[in-house]
């Protein structure tokens, strides 16, 4: 069996948002830094025109998505599951059978996040996180989801690499509006504040 070695490939890949939504500021750590990435990723994906995949989770009583990601032009999936593969997700990604590979983003890093991409890597995808847009309530449960999904088999990576990435060359006709989203450096979003057995997490 071939080793699996993460590259990533614009032509068979999506965006997955999971549930950045209002009622989740002030207690999301790094939230509006989050945000500020994830918002980065959307419009990369939008630029390079891949299918994007929007969650709320119960949007009735926790919000809509926050004001800063505007995903009116995107279909959203509402849910109460603690992962992204509800059925009408699983639904729409049957009309996308080129899509192989799932770049995620969202909150809350060891719940929604966590269990979805057990769910994607069960169903044969790879997945990959971007970490400067992930979090939870607290740094513990955001740093050891990031351990146990690689330890699970998913790549952790940012959102300059995977924009990069994505491109492939600069030579890539959208290059330049992608390079223009990633001018400004990302925020600190705290990845190398928390530490286990003395190595960084990410």
């Amino acid at each position: 069996m071939a080793r699996r070695l993460g590259k990533i490939n614009l032509k068979n890949t999506a965006l997955f948002l999971c549930d950045m939504q209002e009622k989740f500021r002030g207690n999301i750590v790094y939230y509006p830094q989050i945000i500020s990435v994830a918002n980065r990723m959307l419009q990369g994906a939008k630029v390079l025109e891949m299918p994007i995949v929007v969650t709320e989770q119960y949007p009735k009583g926790l919000g809509p998505t926050v004001s800063e990601i505007d995903v009116s032009q995107q279909k959203v999936f509402p849910k109460t599951s603690f992962s992204m593969l509800v059925p009408g997700v699983v639904d729409h990604l049957k009309t996308l059978p080129d899509v192989k590979s799932i770049v995620l983003c969202g909150i809350e890093n060891h719940v929604c996040i966590q269990n979805t991409v057990l769910d994607l890597l069960e169903e044969n995808f790879d997945v990959h996180i971007i970490a400067d847009a992930c979090s939870s309530r607290s740094l513990t449960d955001r740093m050891f989801a990031f351990q146990r999904m690689r330890e699970a088999g998913a790549y952790i990576t940012t959102s300059e690499c995977m924009l990069l990435g994505l491109c492939g060359d600069a030579a890539h006709p959208k290059f330049r509006l992608v390079q223009k989203l990633i001018t400004e450096s990302a925020p600190d979003t705290g990845l190398l504040n928390t530490t286990i057995k003395g190595e960084t997490t990410v």
